[in-house]
């Protein structure tokens, strides 16, 4: 779910919204989701609401408090309609959304009331005066979900919506923290639709990779085997020297390549294959109104260039999409330095350069989620980024050295990953999309149903439709309106 804003790079995992609301760029901060259209009057929906909660939910002698924005849109809303309540993500809440996307075509149709909430620690909700790592501590999803419960709590008590059944919606992590809310506050939350959510935890993902080589077969067979073997070529020649004026040239980086450790390599060839990541992720997704850009670049651009023999080998097709990438971003080189991005990432001011998301991301990532996507698999066409890449960052950045795989399994016995138990959610997924590997894409009983889209990406069914849209997206929207349907009436 997402807006956009300033390049950000490698901040690992979900990507994904949204930020859900937030912000996108070339090279995804963590891969993203969020969507929206309707012709909905919207009065107060642009403007910042502003709600208190407790620093600290899970104790009790700390009576800290801070003010969380949100969003509201009543222009659909009938006395004892449902409300809908969207959960904002790694990222900005961005108010499009409250103008745009799917939920809000559920909305007028039932005549819901709709609100959107932003997650602590993102866009304007600043709980403490800094990103320290002191202070990084109030930012999880258990705190988050949390937030949720009291907002709904005490904004059913003064609108009068106690006996209203909310309808919790999100696309990627805010989806697991919809299924998650609907799974912890039952009594609160009476049904979700938890969009390409990565429910299972998991330290290493190299799955991630392994959906971006069939979703580039998908187009061209021949498409993952040219960017693999570009991608070797370009590891190769990173290991001499020699090469590094010509290598810096060629993808226009905007200082000659230093490489003092695997870390710096690494970063180099994970940032150049964000190119490749984040259009397969974000597939021809409806996703302009939320200002994002580069929708124009998609799998079909990417696989052309590659199996354009006029642009020479596949090293330098390889070279000639980075450069296309930058020209679509008004970008006019690509910083590929691991100790200006370690910099910018350990800066703790909100007006920092991660600010926007990136620090509080990857430090969920590093203390909940993993998510690591990786070149462990060999079935990917990418190479030089291994876990052990991901795990230094955790370090460099936090100072944080704990057993990830301990953190991870306490995150999977909290919600239950794959194995969750409870009803009325529904986990809608896109085939081509990298998350749905660690999402629900079977029925798990009736009442937990999996909508398996194939063809399309990451949270497309949240997005506003069009013409264009594949028949099947069509139809998953429809069901999921009739499940809500069905739900709203027990």
């Amino acid at each position: 779910m997402a807006s956009e804003c300033n390049r950000f790079k490698k901040y690992p995992a979900i990507l994904l919204i949204v930020f859900i609301l937030l912000c996108f760029s070339r090279t995804a901060l963590c891969r993203r989701m969020y969507r929206y259209e309707s012709r909905a009057r919207v009065s107060e929906a642009t403007e910042d609401q502003w709600f208190i909660q407790r620093l600290d939910h899970f104790n009790g002698a700390d009576t800290r408090v801070w003010k969380q924005r949100y969003f509201i849109n009543d222009s659909f809303y009938r006395p004892g309609g449902p409300v809908f309540l969207m959960i904002g993500g790694e990222g900005p809440a961005n108010p499009a959304w409250m103008q745009h996307g799917t939920w809000l075509l559920y909305a007028q149709k039932l005549g819901a009331l709709c609100l959107l909430l932003e997650h602590r620690f993102y866009g304007k909700s600043h709980p403490t005066e800094n990103l320290s790592n002191a202070n990084l501590q109030f930012l999880s999803s258990r705190q988050a979900l949390a937030d949720l419960a009291h907002f709904r709590t005490v904004t059913a008590a003064v609108r009068g919506l106690t006996n209203s059944k909310w309808v919790a919606f999100g696309g990627s992590y805010p989806g697991s923290l919809a299924a998650w809310f609907r799974l912890k506050y039952p009594h609160l939350v009476h049904a979700a639709v938890a969009t390409s959510a990565p429910v299972h935890a998991t330290v290493n993902f190299p799955e991630y990779l392994e959906v971006v080589w069939r979703s580039l077969a998908a187009e061209n067979p021949e498409c993952p085997l040219l960017v693999k073997k570009a991608s070797d070529t370009l590891v190769a020649r990173l290991h001499d020297p020699k090469t590094y004026d010509n290598i810096t040239k060629d993808f226009r980086f905007c200082s000659k390549i230093q490489i003092q450790s695997k870390m710096d390599s690494a970063y180099i060839l994970e940032t150049l294959a964000g190119n490749f990541m984040d259009v397969v992720q974000y597939n021809e997704d409806n996703r302009a109104f939320e200002g994002a850009g580069g929708t124009n670049i998609t799998i079909k651009v990417l696989c052309g260039m590659m199996l354009d023999s006029s642009l020479g080998d596949p090293y330098e097709r390889y070279a000639a999409l980075d450069r296309l990438m930058q020209k679509t971003f008004s970008e006019s080189c690509t910083d590929v330095q691991y100790k200006n991005y370690i910099q910018d990432m350990s800066n703790t001011s909100w007006s920092g350069p991660g600010a926007e998301g990136g620090r509080q991301w990857v430090y969920q990532t590093c203390t909940e989620f993993g998510f690591y996507q990786s070149t462990d698999s060999p079935n990917q066409p990418f190479s030089g980024f291994p876990l052990q890449y991901y795990l230094q960052q955790c370090a460099d950045i936090y100072n944080l050295s704990t057993s990830l795989d301990d953190i991870v399994q306490q995150t999977n016995e909290e919600y239950g990953g794959y194995d969750i138990r409870t009803t009325r959610i529904v986990f809608p997924n896109g085939s081509i999309d990298p998350w749905h590997a660690l999402g629900v894409t079977k029925d798990i009983t009736d009442d937990l149903p999996a909508v398996f889209i194939k063809g399309t990406a990451h949270c497309a069914n949240m997005y506003p439709a069009r013409t264009e849209d594949l028949p099947q997206l069509g139809l998953a929207r429809d069901h999921i309106f009739l499940l809500l349907q069905k739900w709203l009436a027990e």
